[in-house]
């Protein structure tokens, strides 16, 4: 079931995704990401370890936050899945409308990978 945009992250440029460890310890990254539909998606790479342990453990967590990862929103729980490369372009497109450096593909790298975050209701 796919959730409206939660007030806490509206015109936010960073959200901290939080990962988790096989221990359960959580793992904080700041992102770039992009809403649509209900579902936010965030560009990683195949070889981080925010993948791996999405890979492994697919409940993430989000709060807004500054580009260093300081936490100014409320946590919400979520879902995460890897979008395989046919379903990639609506996450491609949606964080291009939002980041201009991601309307540059020679910046990025072919390990680069799309997950969709579903969050889960309140």
């Amino acid at each position: 079931m796919a959730v409206s945009s939660p007030i806490a992250l509206q015109n936010q440029k960073y959200v901290s995704l939080a990962t988790f460890r096989r221990s359960g310890q959580q793992v904080r990254t700041p992102v770039w990401f992009a809403e649509q539909e209900g579902k936010f998606f965030v560009m990683t790479r195949s070889d981080s370890g925010k993948f791996k342990r999405i890979r492994n453990h697919p409940q993430v967590r989000l709060a807004a936050c500054t580009v260093r990862g300081k936490i100014t929103g409320a946590w919400i729980d979520g879902q995460a899945r890897i979008l395989d490369r046919a379903e990639e372009g609506i996450a491609r497109q949606a964080l291009a409308r939002k980041y201009l450096l991601m309307r540059f593909p020679w910046l990025w790298s072919k390990k680069n990978i799309f997950l969709e975050i579903a969050l889960r209701p309140a």
